[in-house]
């Protein structure tokens, strides 16, 4: 019951409908086992009162007995007599060593009695080892653990439904609740210091460099040399007559214009044809030279010390500590303003994504025997060792447990328990204590 409890309290951080299913089903079980007690109670008192009155029985008999003796000579009258007597011995010496268990007999402290109470201690040390070594070995618990096939429960349960809807929401509502209690100045200043210790690490112009030597190795640069020369070849043929009036303010006064012009013409005919060439012509020297060029800015960009220091300058301009908590704040922000939104709403991208996922998974679960197998040679091994490692753990609570019921409720469990079969000892004893009385007053009566 108390463990019922606790699960009870844990459960009113998170889900009020549980927790109240979890109360009902609490006082629902209370007053089931309250209802099996006094169950258990009257069937206790019955049979006591059935071995009582068996002890009554034959006092009275015996009372009678010992009258009509003095009165009457038949012999039968003796062998009743002598059954009642022993029976009577019976009946109280088992009525002794059935009550000395739970309590004192008459309230008597005789000792060696009330046994239960007086060694609780003891008794909750040897049930625990007993269950641990009877119960908890590995040979007893190996054939159930290898029985375990949960993946199939898993994927069915998964795909119903109202299952998914349940398990979403109560996700939800668990990291609802975790991101509202989070202290966002704390998480902002968690991300921020994470941030520094990591671009102090990082070195900006290697990653550059090699960036670019990436790219280049790929000869992905060419398509920008292709497209720049493009670009440039266009805006000269667009642009001749600024060329033209370039050329002709350049131009001495005494050249005739229609020199400038033939001059302007064939310049950017030639540039223009030039920078055609270099778009046409993937080989191009042009091409190769800036090739030769990249490559060089890239290697002084990765072991030159005035990169270094360059980035490291830049680096501590845009990530110093102000505008890293102010970007910090920012992004955890945005991110807790997200989830919070996909949390909330019943139709989120977010929730649409975990439930497809759900079905992927409860599919994989129910065919893919590989996965399943993974999945309950896991579970079957982690519950082995996880059983063995806490073995002592089983032995203690029980130990405690018992160790710290107190000894008169420790004593009236029992009794429950075990008091009912316990009353057909007296019962016995009562019949064969008086079997053996006759015997012997019939051995007595003949052969002495």
């Amino acid at each position: 019951m108390s463990a019922l409890f606790s699960i009870s309290i844990l459960t009113l951080k998170f889900k009020k409908p549980f927790i109240t299913f979890v109360v009902k089903y609490n006082t629902k079980f209370t007053k089931f086992e309250t209802m099996n007690d006094e169950l258990k109670r009257k069937q206790l008192n019955k049979y006591k009162a059935f071995a009582t009155g068996l002890f009554v029985l034959m006092a009275v008999i015996f009372v009678i007995t010992t009258i009509l003796q003095k009165t009457h000579e038949s012999h039968w009258i003796g062998y009743v007599r002598a059954f009642s007597e022993a029976a009577m011995v019976g009946a109280l010496a088992d009525w002794f060593a059935v009550t000395a268990l739970f309590r004192h007999p008459l309230g008597l402290p005789i000792p060696h009695t009330n046994l239960i109470e007086n060694s609780k201690e003891k008794l909750g040390d040897n049930l625990g080892s007993f269950v641990v070594s009877n119960f908890l070995s590995p040979q007893t618990i190996r054939p159930y653990i290898q029985k375990i096939k949960i993946s199939n429960f898993v994927g069915e349960w998964l795909t119903k439904e109202r299952n998914q809807e349940a398990l979403i929401k109560n996700l939800s509502d668990i990291i609802l609740d975790i991101l509202n209690k989070l202290d966002d100045s704390e998480v902002s200043r968690f991300i921020s210091k994470k941030v520094s210790e990591m671009t102090d690490d990082i070195q900006l112009n290697k990653i550059l460099g090699n960036g670019i030597i990436y790219l280049l190795d790929k000869n992905d640069h060419q398509k920008i040399v292709t497209n720049l020369s493009k670009q440039i070849k266009e805006y000269l043929i667009e642009n001749d007559e600024m060329i033209k009036d370039r050329v002709k303010k350049g131009s001495y006064s005494f050249i005739p214009s229609f020199v400038d012009k033939k001059i302007a013409e064939k310049i950017a005919g030639g540039l223009s044809d030039f920078f055609r060439e270099i778009e046409e012509d993937t080989n191009h020297e042009i091409r190769t030279l800036i090739t030769e060029k990249i490559y060089d800015f890239s290697n002084d960009l990765k072991e030159d010390p005035k990169w270094i220091d360059e980035f490291k300058s830049m680096k501590n301009d845009f990530l110093n500590n102000q505008k890293l908590d102010e970007y910090s704040n920012d992004i955890w922000v945005s991110i807790k303003k997200t989830l919070t939104i996909e949390l909330q709403e019943e139709e989120s991208s977010l929730k649409k994504y975990i439930t497809k996922n759900l079905n992927e998974f409860s599919e994989n679960l129910k065919t893919d025997e590989k996965l399943q197998n993974k999945i309950d040679n896991w579970v079957r091994v982690t519950a082995y060792k996880y059983i063995l490692k806490n073995t002592h753990q089983a032995g203690n609570l029980i130990s405690s447990t018992v160790g710290n019921w107190q000894g008169k409720e420790l004593s009236e469990k029992l009794e429950l328990e075990v008091g009912k079969d316990l009353q057909f000892i007296r019962v016995n004893g009562t019949l064969v204590g008086g079997l053996v009385g006759l015997i012997i007053y019939t051995i007595s009566h003949f052969f002495l």
